[in-house]
C-alpha cells in the first residue's frame, strides 16, 4: 500500500483517512506481518527535534498517525484539508470493533496487572465477541535479554494478530522498532489508552476532544505532572512549526 506522508518538524507523518488507518491494520493483522505504528502528538514530534534515534524510529515506522490536534491543524495547513486526529484511544476502539466482527485476535502490553483486568473486562463488555489473546505489565525496569526474549516467545504462542503497546512515549516507541521482525503481529503504541478505557483515568468530554484541548483537560486533571511538559514542548512546537512554515515560504518563492 502506498503511503503519502508529510513532514511536521522533520517527523514523517501519515495523512489518512480512519477507514484507511483501520483497513491497513487489518490487511497487516490478516497477514500477520511485523509492523509497527506511532501514534504521533505535539509531545512525540518534538522529542524527534531533540533525539535523532527517536526521529529515526517514528520515520521508519509503517505509520505515524497524526494524534494531537495541533498536528493535523499542520497537515491541514499544507493542503491535506479535512485531516482528522487518529488517536489512540479512538483508534485502539475503532479497531476491536472490526476485530470482533473479523475474528482478529490481540493482546495488550503494558501498564499494571490492575489495569490490563479492568481494561480487558471493558473491552468484553463492549466487544463480547472479542478474541484477547493474552494480556501483560512488564516490570517497571530493563528487562533482561532472556526475560525479553520468553515475552516474545509468549507473546508469539498467544497467537494474537495484533499488539496494542502502553508503556508511554518515547518507551513504547523504542520498544516496538526493537521487536519488529521479531514478533509477528502489528504493534501499535498507544499511550494512555489503557488508562482511559479501563477507567483508570477519566478523558476529556467530547467536546473538548473536537476542539483541540484535550491537553488543557489532562494539564488540569494533574498540573504538577504535566505542567512543565506542556509548557516546554508547546512552546518548542509553536517555534519550531513557525521556523518550518517560513521556510517553505522561502523555498516556494
Amino acid at each position: 500500500m502506498s503511503r503519502n506522508c508529510q513532514s511536521v518538524l522533520g517527523a514523517r507523518i501519515d495523512v489518512l483517512t480512519w477507514n484507511e488507518t483501520i483497513g491497513k491494520l487489518i490487511a497487516w493483522a490478516a497477514a500477520r506481518e511485523s509492523r509497527y505504528v506511532c501514534i504521533c502528538n505535539v509531545h512525540s514530534v518534538v522529542t524527534t527535534t531533540r533525539d535523532s534515534s527517536f526521529k529515526n524510529i517514528i520515520n521508519a515506522a509503517d505509520m505515524s498517525t497524526p494524534d494531537g490536534a495541533p498536528i493535523a491543524w499542520t497537515l491541514r495547513h499544507f493542503g491535506f484539508r479535512g485531516q482528522q486526529r487518529i488517536n489512540g484511544p479512538d483508534l485502539m476502539w475503532r479497531y476491536l470493533a472490526e476485530a470482533e466482527r473479523r475474528g482478529q485476535s490481540v493482546f495488550f502490553y503494558g501498564s499494571t496487572a490492575e489495569t490490563l483486568q479492568k481494561l480487558q473486562a471493558a473491552a468484553l463488555l463492549q466487544f463480547p465477541a472479542l478474541r484477547i489473546a493474552g494480556a501483560y505489565a512488564p516490570p517497571f525496569r530493563p528487562l533482561s535479554a532472556e526475560e525479553d526474549a520468553a515475552e516474545v516467545e509468549m507473546i508469539h504462542r498467544s497467537g494474537a494478530q495484533v499488539v496494542f503497546v502502553g508503556l508511554g512515549c518515547p518507551k513504547q516507541e523504542k520498544w516496538m522498532a526493537a521487536h519488529r521482525g521479531r514478533i509477528r503481529a502489528v504493534m501499535i503504541g498507544v499511550g494512555a489508552a489503557f488508562d482511559y478505557h479501563s477507567g483508570t483515568v477519566r478523558r476529556a468530554p467530547l467536546w473538548w476532544q473536537e476542539h483541540g484541548l484535550e491537553w488543557l483537560y489532562r494539564l488540569a486533571s494533574d498540573p504538577q505532572r504535566l505542567l512543565k511538559r506542556y509548557m516546554v514542548t508547546n512552546t518548542l512546537f509553536i517555534i519550531g512549526l513557525s521556523r518550518q512554515l517560513i521556510s517553505t515560504k522561502i523555498f516556494n518563492k
